[in-house]
């Protein structure tokens, strides 16, 4: 904020770039031509030329702490030359938060279209450094010629740093050397931070030398010097996807970290929340529950109508079966045409539930009988806590559609292998042997949420796609402008999980029946059964045959933004990409999606995901599946945790008995002692109620504070996106009006923009 007046003196003599000195003239003389190139030789010194201004607004963000006392110049670079180093902030008012400043710069001659921005941070007075937020920079030239440079980071340290004019632009839009030079320059910054990886792990050799030669800056193309940049990804568990090599929050740059606001709601929730239980003293009792009412005794401040709807129904069927369609796990169900081999269902078994007009062999023929497997767990091993030997089963389940919309179970298997030591549990079934079957499947749907469809397919990918648009493509980049703002907060939150919850000593090993040893082995399983099909909505839907299932309001609503996303990146792309040809030829693309093919999904061809990306649809519909994981899936799938879960039964983290292998009596006492204990319900619920969506520094679907793109073209491109959501939002708000459980996850109004927490 403070600067000394002496920075303020002007000083002739800008510098003129070598290559653009040849096309430099000053402004024509009145009285001939050849006075002008005398006056340009320096011959009438007594005449010197007026100085041309440029117009300078600095914008600051409006978050905690974006100011500073440093100070702050810039130079203006265009294809004529550059001007001076001018300082910009003044004595306590400029550069502090929120503020807008506008400034002039001096120049001695016309720099032409300007394409770069220097702004250099340099050390004041006494004061220690600070960091600065810069939103954006706008030049105006003397001819009245707008240019934008959309900043949106922390620029930390004394240093310089460039920007370019805001214009979306691929390598080849290109046509000046100092931007060709400015986009290598900023990859060379961004591989060193997140690791260089072009020639390794391509799997296409050809693909991988052209990038190389293409990409790669002259200084680190040569094979030993590549080589240092290689190890920047981290491996974090062999077979899984590799994560950005960041070890704590506390060595992560500010540009990638959570807000202020936010750090500060996500660690005061979660310290509230353990303060809390401890206080009540559940923290500190390895007992089983007493009774059942006592578990909402544990955050009972924190209960919603979702909550107590979950406690006044958990036993339902109805709603155990519509938790498969509108729960936190909406992926798994499947249509069955065939009972499985491993699961001998009969008509006998199921006549009861079914009712007297109708068969088994009918229902599968009508198509409304569904399955839920759990095959992935099969041998995952787990761990001790509290002392004991925890269990996980690997269950199936047969669902039933009825004419009135209600899915309810109609047999439970708890494990894969068939046999008198595995009874098949039914609806007509003494009632707590009964709950304790549904109990068994509700716990195989925490690990394959938690795991699978949350950490995997949620926070796993996003972080993925994050790192490999940071290291790949550079700001300018169109689609790096289109998903920035859907990876925003992903790392930093992976960080936190990879620090609390996952590591060795986290969560994991304290309350969850795999462990970290288990994740580990569930994980690597789930990642190779991971297909694109699988993240792509309208396929997804499609290969589970649940396209005529009713009430799937996942699936309705999940459409719908889905629609969205792909009509306004099929806008952005048909921007910048006139042709197959264009995204062919565009290198940084193309290393981009290499990275997260070998680095996301460890080169498995057997994925569906493309190695390479070849024409315009298929680039359209990647960048639609990005942008949906990153945000209605991740919502669809961690809003409801503490909903689903504050009433532990209904989603049991660990099971302290075996599955039963008879179907034995089973009395509330006895069942009180196979579900989680008191200190281990508290840890699992403390977790996830720090992880419900957090409405601090929150960026719904669609709203882009941070403007990227500055053409016109882009910007009404995303009115148009966020007038659909609204619509969406509409219509959402209106069905939920008479519904007993509104399915609110995917309301856009709910969806944040990224994965991030």
């Amino acid at each position: 904020m403070f600067a000394s007046p002496a920075h303020h003196t002007y000083k002739p003599g800008s510098r003129v770039l070598p290559e653009a000195f040849s096309g430099f003239s000053s402004p024509r003389s009145p009285e001939g031509p050849n006075v002008g190139k005398m006056e340009q030789a320096g011959i009438f010194s007594s005449k010197p030329a007026e100085p041309v201004i440029y117009k300078v607004k600095v914008t600051t963000g409006q978050g905690l702490l974006t100011g500073t006392f440093d100070s702050i110049s810039i130079t203006l670079v265009g294809t004529n030359g550059e001007s001076a180093k001018q300082l910009l902030n003044r004595v306590g008012t400029s550069c502090a938060k929120g503020s807008v400043e506008e400034h002039e710069v001096f120049c001695d001659h016309d720099l032409g279209p300007i394409l770069l921005i220097h702004l250099h941070k340099d050390p004041y007075s006494f004061f220690p450094e600070n960091s600065w937020y810069c939103n954006s920079v706008e030049v105006t030239s003397p001819h009245g010629e707008v240019y934008r440079f959309p900043c949106y980071q922390w620029i930390e340290g004394y240093c310089t740093k460039s920007f370019r004019e805001g214009a979306a632009k691929t390598p080849a839009d290109d046509t000046h050397y100092l931007q060709r030079r400015h986009r290598r320059e900023e990859l060379v910054l961004s591989h060193t931070k997140y690791g260089l990886c072009l020639t390794a792990f391509c799997s296409n050799f050809s693909l991988a030398n052209t990038v190389h030669r293409t990409a790669c800056p002259s200084f680190i193309r040569s094979p030993s010097l590549l080589s240092i940049y290689l190890h920047r990804w981290k491996e974090y568990i062999p077979g899984t996807p590799y994560c950005a090599d960041i070890d704590t929050d506390m060595t992560m740059e500010y540009n990638i970290q959570y807000s202020f606001p936010k750090t500060t709601a996500f660690f005061g929730r979660g310290t509230l929340a353990l303060f809390e239980a401890k206080m009540k003293g559940f923290l500190d009792k390895p007992y089983s529950w007493e009774k059942l009412e006592d578990i909402r005794k544990v955050f009972w401040f924190y209960h919603t109508p979702e909550t107590e709807y979950v406690f006044r129904h958990w036993k339902d069927d109805d709603f155990f079966g519509y938790q498969y369609l509108n729960g936190i796990n909406p992926v798994l169900i499947r249509k069955c045409t065939k009972i499985p081999e491993n699961f001998p269902v009969t008509q006998e078994m199921v006549a009861g539930p079914l009712g007297e007009y109708t068969t088994l062999k009918e229902e599968l023929e009508k198509g409304t009988i569904y399955l839920a497997d759990y095959k992935l767990l099969e041998g995952v091993p787990t761990i001790l806590v509290n002392g004991k030997e925890q269990y996980i089963a690997a269950p199936l389940c047969l669902l039933h559609q009825k004419p009135s919309g209600e899915v309810l179970p109609l047999a439970i298997q708890l494990s894969q292998r068939p046999g008198p030591q595995s009874p098949i549990f039914l609806p007509t079934d003494e009632e707590w042997i009964w709950t304790l079957a549904k109990t068994w499947v509700r716990n195989s749907e925490f690990h394959i949420h938690e795991v699978n469809t949350h950490l995997l397919r949620g926070h796993l990918m996003a972080e993925v796609f994050a790192v490999s648009t940071l290291r790949q493509l550079p700001m300018c980049h169109p689609l790096y402008k289109l998903l920035i703002p859907h990876l925003r907060y992903s790392i930093h939150i992976n960080v936190l999980a990879r620090t609390y919850l996952i590591s060795q000593g986290g969560t994991f090993d304290k309350a969850i029946a795999t462990g970290r040893r288990g994740l580990a082995v569930l994980l690597k399983k789930c990642l190779d059964n991971l297909t694109y099909t699988d993240l792509c909505l309208p396929e997804d839907i499609e290969a589970r045959g649940v396209g005529s299932l009713a009430d799937y309001y996942y699936r309705d609503d999940g459409l719908k933004i889905w629609d969205a996303i792909e009509s306004f990146v099929s806008g952005i792309v048909e921007l910048y990409y006139k042709s197959n040809l264009s995204v062919q030829r565009d290198y940084e693309l193309q290393a981009w999606i290499c990275d997260i093919f070998t680095k996301g999904f460890l080169s498995k061809r057997s994925s569906g995901i493309p190695s390479s990306i070849r024409s315009v649809p298929e680039l359209i519909k990647f960048l639609t599946m990005a942008i949906f994981t990153c945000s209605a899936h991740h919502a669809a799938v961690n809003s409801g945790q503490f909903e689903m879960g504050a009433f532990m039964p209904n989603l049991p983290s660990s099971m302290r008995k075996p599955p039963p292998d008879v179907k034995a009596p089973v009395t509330l006492k006895e069942y009180l002692d196979i579900i989680p204990e008191m200190n281990t319900t508290s840890q699992v619920l403390a977790v996830i109620w720090v992880l419900r969506n957090e409405n601090f520094d929150m960026r719904p679907l669609g709203q882009y504070d941070d403007e990227h793109f500055v053409e016109e073209e882009p910007k009404q491109l995303i009115t148009a996106f966020q007038e659909r959501l609204a619509h969406i939002s509409e219509e959402i708000k209106s069905r939920n009006k008479s519904m007993k459980f509104p399915y609110t996850y995917l309301c856009p109004d709910n969806i944040e923009n990224s994965t991030c927490i």
